[in-house]
């Protein structure tokens, strides 16, 4: 009955892909988030839907009028390079076949990407796609959260099978990230009903993430509950709300998960910390020996025994920085550190320009909870091997968009639809079309 349901929902968005590439996009996005096909046990578990929507998006994009434009920012030309990088290092890669069938994975991935950026050209479509984002990964954040209270978080949540997130700390990781987004949702919700539901998700999705009975996720959790009360205006009612929560969420979880999140302090004797540190290791030591690293996917056994401290200790990077390091060097390191940042100076700008400017509210509260969503990322990360997954580029689609949008200064005449010549300063200023 799962597998019809999702054919049926599926196949049931192509009339309105194309129509409309934008919708296409939106539909990738959630097929790649939420992976709802791993939810079913028949045909269509293992179904290539995500190939057929990109191909429809593709060729809905090719027949549209829509205006399709990439603009010329530092932080797609630093992405480009960083994907041509990892070109480059896959064919010098020490697991070949492993890393050229990664490559692919990705590389359709950044293409999607780019795809997304490129038809995403109005309000609409960037407030639709936040709201897709953060519903997609907010079902498993409901649906773990209401699993967490009812077991009384003796139980471990985890994310759909056979997809980035099925490990409990991928899946902590992907709610904590997605709170802040929720939380936007429920500020410009435009009832209060929707608002009080938003509200109730993001504190499942809080408590989901708990019940991951993830190290990484606390210590990610709590910069990014310190930013998101750093970025409200109103920090007494903010810290308050955070504050029940966070003693709501104590207050359920059993005592063997203080007995887990006690041994963050103990990595010297913890078999789990060690095994990193093994593998940070390793990776630091490939980089060395190659200026292209080891390719994707280097992190195997045979691995280890020529450039591992302890041999014997095959773990994953469990680190976004140590993964790009081991798989692409130096150099790959430094692009993507590079692109983190400037994925962060674009919701910096986009603040900025919103400022004493009350309709556009919408894209300052979006701006900023991206970067709150970025804060739980890079600090969740630095434990978790997810340096390619769709949830970051998502977050930088978001402010791209925005950006092309609301601040790109045209060097030619009506690139986008609803946009007037620049103003004074530079910065393009929105402007509805008159009526006809």
């Amino acid at each position: 009955m799962r597998d019809v349901f999702v054919f049926i929902l599926i196949f049931g968005t192509i009339p309105f892909i194309l129509k409309r590439p934008a919708y296409g996009v939106m539909v990738f996005a959630w097929l790649s988030l939420m992976n709802p096909h791993r939810l079913t046990y028949g045909a269509a578990y293992d179904f290539q839907f995500a190939l057929m929507i990109s191909v429809l998006t593709v060729f809905s994009m090719l027949k549209s009028r829509e205006p399709k434009m990439i603009p010329k920012l530092p932080v797609l030309v630093v992405l480009a390079c960083f994907i041509a990088w990892m070109t480059f290092t896959t064919f010098f890669a020490n697991e070949q076949v492993r890393a050229w069938a990664e490559w692919e994975r990705v590389i359709k991935e950044m293409v999607m990407i780019f795809i997304t950026i490129a038809v995403l050209n109005t309000e609409r479509d960037v407030k639709l796609f936040a709201w897709v984002v953060g519903l997609s990964l907010g079902f498993y954040g409901a649906k773990g959260g209401i699993f967490t209270i009812t077991s009384g978080g003796t139980s471990r949540v985890l994310g759909p099978p056979d997809s980035y997130i099925t490990d409990n700390n991928d899946i902590a990781l992907a709610l904590l990230t997605t709170v802040p987004l929720i939380w936007y949702l429920s500020l410009q919700a435009p009832r209060k009903w929707i608002r009080y539901g938003l509200l109730a998700l993001a504190c499942l999705t809080i408590t989901a993430a708990a019940g991951s009975y993830s190290r990484g996720a606390l210590l990610a959790g709590a910069a990014m509950l310190s930013m998101l009360w750093l970025r409200n205006k109103n920090k007494v009612r903010t810290a308050l709300v955070l504050l029940a929560l966070v003693g709501a969420v104590y207050a359920l979880m059993p005592e063997k998960w203080f007995g887990r999140m006690n041994t963050i302090g103990e990595y010297k004797s913890d078999a789990s910390a060690n095994g990193r540190l093994n593998a940070w290791q390793f990776a630091y030591n490939i980089a060395s020996d190659s200026l292209a690293g080891g390719g994707y996917r280097t992190f195997t056994p045979r691995m280890f025994q020529i450039y591992a401290p302890n041999p014997h200790d095959v773990h994953a990077p469990h680190s976004i920085y140590f993964q790009v390091m081991g798989e692409h060097g130096f150099i790959g390191l430094a692009l993507y550190l590079v692109f983190l940042f400037l994925v962060w100076r674009t919701g910096t700008r986009i603040v900025r320009f919103c400022r004493d400017k009350p309709e556009l509210k919408w894209a300052s509260d979006l701006a900023s909870m991206s970067q709150v969503s970025m804060i739980g990322f890079m600090a969740g990360g630095a434990f978790l091997s997810l340096a390619y997954f769709d949830l970051l580029y998502d977050i930088m689609v978001l402010l791209v968009a925005m950006e092309k949008l609301l601040m790109y200064k045209q060097k030619k005449p009506s690139v986008l639809p609803e946009q007037v010549p620049a103003s004074a300063d530079g910065l393009a200023i929105p402007a509805r079309v008159p009526p006809r």
